[in-house]
């Protein structure tokens, strides 16, 4: 008898949340990509744009460790999408498998940046010693991978993330309310803010990396941290308490 009781009183004993190891991967990931972007932005690559990397004695290891940093980034963003996928999956199939393809997409432009960076420092390391003549088609080609390397990030960091983490990202956690939404409202103002930024830095209209792209990115940069912080710490929250009417409403008709 004493064995059957507590047998009885285990099973009593509540199951652990299934989705808190997720919450800890997905949010982990997210502050690793802020210390891996931010830290490859400002602390490592500025040597590249000083005006005289690529003819001067330069910090290749410094700058290279800024492309390892992205490459680090790359793997980051798309475990972030792949372990949130396990989450939403059943309620937002295709939207999940979205933001997966917006993240992939984000990698593909850092990806290409870094083969930019890695060029510029090879030019820079085989070529530098050349003759003026030489150098000074030497100066052109970095800054013309230099150039591609600024536009990827338009394109990666400062548009498709805007889709992805602000839209798409934004919209299924303020919907399913696993993280509170007054955070998630975040990701659905910055979102179109940093697409309208993008797509203006791309056509001209404003300066890239200007004042108005960086104001305009504030918001984006507080839902994702705080979303990071807020899963490690708390995980997702539970159903929100219309969900779960909803689904008893369904039981009740079946």
């Amino acid at each position: 008898m004493a064995t059957t009781q507590h047998t009885r009183t285990v099973d009593r004993q509540p199951a652990a949340d299934p989705t808190r190891r997720a919450a800890t991967i997905v949010g982990g990931l997210f502050i690793v990509t802020y210390v891996t972007s931010i830290s490859a932005k400002i602390g490592f690559y500025p040597p590249l744009f000083d005006g005289n990397y690529i003819t001067g004695p330069g910090q290749d290891s410094r700058v290279l460790w800024g492309a390892f940093a992205e490459a680090i980034l790359i793997i980051a963003n798309i475990g972030s999408a792949t372990a949130l996928y396990t989450v939403v999956k059943h309620r937002y199939p295709n939207l999940g498998l979205s933001f997966i393809a917006a993240r992939i997409m984000e990698s593909v432009f850092i990806g290409v940046g870094i083969l930019a960076v890695f060029t510029v420092v090879t030019l820079r390391q085989d070529f530098a010693a050349a003759g003026e003549q030489a150098t000074a088609g030497l100066v052109a080609v970095g800054d013309a991978f230099l150039a591609m390397q600024h536009w990827t990030f338009n394109l990666g960091p400062q548009f498709v993330v805007g889709v992805g983490n602000g839209c798409i990202l934004g919209w299924m956690m303020f919907r399913s309310r696993l993280v509170p939404r007054r955070l998630a409202v975040l990701g659905l103002i910055g979102g179109p803010l940093i697409v309208a930024s993008g797509s203006a830095a791309v056509l001209g209209l404003i300066e890239p990396g200007g004042a108005a792209q960086t104001l305009s990115a504030a918001p984006e940069f507080f839902w994702e941290l705080g979303l990071g912080i807020y899963l490690v710490v708390k995980g997702f929250r539970t159903p929100s308490a219309d969900v779960q009417g909803t689904k008893a409403q369904q039981a009740v008709t079946r």
